[in-house]
């Protein structure tokens, strides 16, 4: 495990990031995971899809911003939707 504050990744804040393997974990206080849950817990359905499609993007524009996205051409991207051309 080690700790590593200035490895390219999604704006965390203040938050401590370590890493265990290949995966990346946040380190937050309990207060704030307990706020966090709690939120979770009483959002609508629709208000966590649209959280987890936003992490997503966040995601995705830290990964471009280290060089490590990833893209599929449209012809690839249809079919593996099954989308006709």
């Amino acid at each position: 495990m080690s700790a590593q504050p200035d490895t390219p990744g999604p704006d965390t804040g203040s938050y401590e990031v370590i890493h265990l393997g290949d995966q990346a974990a946040v380190v937050v206080p309990v207060t704030d995971f307990l706020r966090l849950r709690a939120l979770q817990q009483a959002a609508t359905p629709e208000d966590l899809e649209d959280a987890e499609d936003t992490a997503a993007v966040l995601e995705w524009k830290a990964q471009d911003a280290a060089g490590q996205a990833r893209f599929v051409p449209a012809d690839e991207a249809r079919r593996r939707l099954g989308m006709p051309r």
